[in-house]
């Protein structure tokens, strides 16, 4: 029961229902504020105890400076939690063994159990091993149930085990998607009170759902047990940047040019933890689908949030996606009453402001390397043709191929070799998938088909594509091309493009070609998409289909004719390109509400493979010794009632000194898992076959697969070597190179502490827990850049390693740090007295004894995470608090 501090409770009449409020009226201030800041302070409002929200969190939300830097702490509780599967199965993991860790403390272990809906959508696991034909999808869910039943059966368990869980099964649609359509309420209600839908989910890409009114954002998987278990999120009130938006559209651009236009906007304005929030006249012209698409790439922009308000079209969109007429009332009512209702004729007080007039967005493309480096498809051949250098040795180098089906041709660098339309960004959007179907149809009717080269897939956020899809007679002409359906997952997004065929692998590989993707997704991080591939590029679903006809990048679609038509007429781009009144008149016969209903009217049931696993059933899980899937985690061995002092760190050694714009995509492990890697030769010694590896995702459950597989992306590149790509280091004790994983058990043997040394940006990318997961079981105490990504700072904090960064201007190389010294920090241990510190001392010593010396700054920003560092970590905080 809230405080009430502010006699803010009150009734609100809906129809028959009655429900309590809290008013955000009834607090001055609170009016003013931005949307976003709205809804956070009516949570506080709700949530006041005295304790961990306090009257003077609301007032300090009252009394919001725009302008001012973030300095005020207030404690965030989301409704609910979403997850998808390869961040969801090691909460799950970690649920299950802090029951068991609970009950040894003496504590109760039912009190491990989501206390607030929690929700995962198995979208992850699906790999694109079949495609271009017809059982394709059928083919590639029964390959997925083999990989994978182990991990499924034990989320099966965990859905009967655990209260408030629920599981979306395979080969339904990608969590954000079934997010939008189904799983968000908008408002909730809960024993009697109505009050704002607001969620974090276990994905950086949880934004989508920004764009139908819901704050919610990507959370470490760290953060999102704690958030199950009842802790709120700790935050500092953001910096609010006010996005308007004016005029339309144009024809020829898509949704995917705006979001592109968007990204490279706020990339370059700079909104690294600070909310987005979108207002003016032009709201009202962005459709939701659109919308969401906005809000899905708002990591890639690197903001916490990116929003929409909610109007008119919001609820259009609730009553297509079969929302009940009473929710729909229920959304419109309470958002009128408390002033959350979008009114493009106010303009709310923001800390910065942008502008974008959707009229001038042009047709566009990003890549090779990073979703805010924008092309205008205009200039892509001449971006590709000086770019190619970084990636070839000989650009112009062509190789003959013989493929499976007998078809000898060329193959060169800046081919295409995946064109996949795939992703919860574009997948949700029906602009620009019947763009894409509509303009397979006129190239079929063209007579234009794929390069024979081309690795061609559809996978759709939602079965109600296939219903759009048929109903618009497209799936003919899409297949025609080899666009058949694949499954409905993440896929080529998530790095699970599959296998090239085996003859163009072999040619890439025996020639170091320098191949292309080309994906409707919003990740095309170095060594993300497929091992074979150097360059990848983000394109709409139209393109996608585009460069699929084209064959490569190497392309000018202005000037250069995809092909000839049967009377030998030369067929450009601008000729199949769908004209918009012909995609809307398609959107509005294609789309109903029906199809909404039906699909998700048994979405938690399953089909008969998820029917027909074997589950576990009880309240702890038996785990299986031999399981190379599902092992107990390791973080909670040994815990002891109380925490240990926080120490100092003495005598450490660097097992990697990395540049700028590290990802949590080089951090984590991910992708393929090679046969010569230390998870490689772990599954080999433990009896798995080298075609039965599955991916690193597919293993988050086994801590021993994992941290084998941190820092072991392909791409890295760890300065301690010259010209060494991938998960390798110099051994400081012998100096030899070696695996990351193997060297940091060198260096564990001899009870020595290990430090990360970064750059700019240290950690973007997804919101991967095992990127600090496995940072922590390698041995890693302290990492030290010059800045941090939101979502991977917390969680190093999350698991015990301290953030630090260079002083302000200073860099490890403007230092004079090779990476080789021995490094001593200083000062942390004030912790242990209360206190936070705003810098400690760092020491690093040379070989011939001479010393580096700087004051870092730390990085533990608010009181909670300084008590979660004090515990070792979040779930150890949250135990020890369960069970007193």
């Amino acid at each position: 029961m809230s405080l009430n501090s502010f006699n803010s409770r009150a009734q609100l009449e809906v129809g028959s229902d009655s429900y309590d409020i809290y008013r955000l009226d009834a607090v001055p201030g609170l009016s003013r504020l931005p949307y976003s800041l709205k809804v956070l302070a009516e949570n506080l409002l709700r949530t006041e105890d005295g304790a961990n929200v306090t009257a003077a969190q609301i007032e300090a939300l009252a009394s919001w400076e725009p302008e001012a830097e973030p300095s005020h702490e207030i404690q965030f509780t989301p409704a609910r939690v979403v997850m998808q599967d390869f961040t969801g199965v090691p909460c799950i993991v970690d649920l299950a063994t802090m029951r068991e860790a609970v009950s040894s403390l003496g504590g109760d272990p039912d009190k491990i159990n989501p206390l607030n809906p929690a929700e995962m959508v198995i979208d992850h696991s699906v790999q694109i091993d079949v495609f271009g034909r017809q059982d394709a999808l059928e083919r590639n869910m029964d390959i997925e149930y083999q990989r994978n039943g182990e991990r499924y059966q034990f989320l099966r368990w965990g859905q009967g085990a655990f209260e408030n869980f629920k599981v979306v099964p395979p080969g339904t649609g990608i969590v954000h998607q079934v997010n939008i359509e189904y799983l968000a309420r908008v408002t909730m209600t809960r024993d009697g009170v109505a009050y704002p839908d607001t969620c974090v989910g276990t994905d950086s890409h949880t934004t989508m759902v920004n764009g139908l009114g819901v704050l919610g954002w990507g959370v470490g998987g760290i953060e999102a047990e704690a958030a199950m278990l009842g802790q709120p999120v700790s935050m500092l009130i953001p910096k609010v940047v006010g996005f308007k938006l004016t005029g339309s559209i144009p024809a020829g651009s898509t949704a995917t040019d705006v979001v592109l236009t968007i990204t490279q906007m706020l990339r370059q304005h700079g909104v690294v933890g600070k909310f987005v929030e979108f207002y003016g006249d032009g709201v009202a012209e962005v459709p939701l689908a659109n919308r969401a698409t906005i809000g899905n790439m708002s990591p890639e922009f690197g903001s916490t949030a990116a929003i929409f308000p909610i109007d008119d079209v919001t609820l259009d969109y609730l009553r297509l996606t079969g929302r009940d007429d009473s929710e729909v009332a229920l959304v419109e009512a309470y958002t009128k009453e408390q002033g959350l209702w979008h009114d493009p004729a106010h303009e709310p007080v923001y800390s910065e402001y942008l502008e974008l007039d959707l009229s001038t967005v042009v047709p566009s493309i990003a890549g090779p390397k990073r979703p805010q480096d924008r092309i205008l498809l205009s200039e892509s051949k001449e971006s590709f043709e000086n770019t190619i250098g970084d990636y070839a040795s000989d650009p112009a180098q062509e190789v003959e191929l013989t493929l499976q089906n007998g078809t000898n041709t060329r193959l060169s660098n800046g081919d295409v070799a995946i064109a996949s339309i795939t992703s919860c960004t574009n997948t949700s959007n029906p602009s620009v998938m019947l763009a894409a179907g509509l303009l397979a149809k006129k190239a079929v009717a063209k007579g234009l088909g794929s390069k024979p080269w081309v690795k061609t897939s559809m996978a759709p956020g939602s079965k109600v594509v296939t219903d759009y899809f048929t109903k618009a007679n497209l799936w003919d002409d899409l297949n025609a091309l080899g666009f058949n359906l694949v499954g409905y997952g993440c896929g080529t997004c998530i790095g699970n493009s599959g296998p090239l065929p085996q003859e163009v692998s072999d040619v890439v590989n025996e020639n170091d070609l320098a191949v292309v993707s080309v994906l409707s997704g919003n990740r095309n991080f170095e060594g993300r998409i497929n091992p074979d591939v150097k360059m990848n590029y983000l394109a709409s679903p139209p393109l996608v289909i585009a460069y699929a006809l084209a064959g490569t990048m190497d392309f000018d679609f202005e000037n250069e004719p995809l092909g000839n038509d049967p009377d030998g007429t030369p067929v450009y781009l601008q000729d199949i390109w769908p004209d918009p009144d012909e995609v809307q008149d398609t959107i509005d016969q294609s789309i109903d509400s029906d199809m909404f209903r039906d699909n998700y009217a048994s979405v938690f049931e399953g089909d008969d493979r998820w029917k027909q696993l074997p589950t576990p059933e009880g309240d702890l899980f038996d785990w299986d010794a031999d399981s190379t899937y599902v092992r107990k985690a390791p973080f909670f061995d040994d815990l002891a009632a109380d925490p240990a002092p926080v120490k100092d760190i003495s005598g450490a050694r660097v097992l990697a000194k990395l540049g700028d714009s590290v990802t949590t995509d080089h951090i984590s492990p991910a992708g393929a898992i090679k046969a010569d890697s230390p998870a490689g030769r772990y599954l080999a010694d433990h009896g798995v076959e080298r075609r039965d590896f599955n991916s690193y995702g597919s293993r988050r459950g086994n801590h021993e697969v994992m941290v084998r597989g941190t820092f072991a992306n392909i791409r890295l590149r760890n300065q301690l070597l010259d010209g060494v790509e991938g998960g390798y280091t110099k051994n400081l004790l012998t100096g030899e190179t070696e695996a990351i994983f193997d060297a940091a058990m060198a260096y564990a043997e001899q009870d020595i502490p290990l430090v990360v040394l970064g750059g700019k940006e240290y950690g973007s990318g997804s919101s991967r827990d095992w990127a600090a997961k496995g940072t922590s079981l390698l041995g890693v105490k302290a990492v030290i850049t010059e800045s941090f990504e939101r979502i991977h700072r917390s969680n190093l904090i999350g698991m015990g390693v301290l953030p630090l960064q260079f002083p302000e201007g200073e860099t490890a190389d403007s230092l004079g740090l090779t990476g080789e010294e021995t490094f001593s920090v200083r000062g942390i241990t004030a912790l242990n007295l209360g206190q936070t510190p705003d810098t400690v001392h760092v020491s690093a010593e040379r070989e011939d004894g001479t010393l580096i010396e700087f004051d870092a700054r730390v990085r533990i920003d608010t009181p909670g995470e300084a008590d979660y560092f004090r515990n070792g970590g979040i779930l150890q905080y949250v135990l020890r608090e369960l069970s007193k």
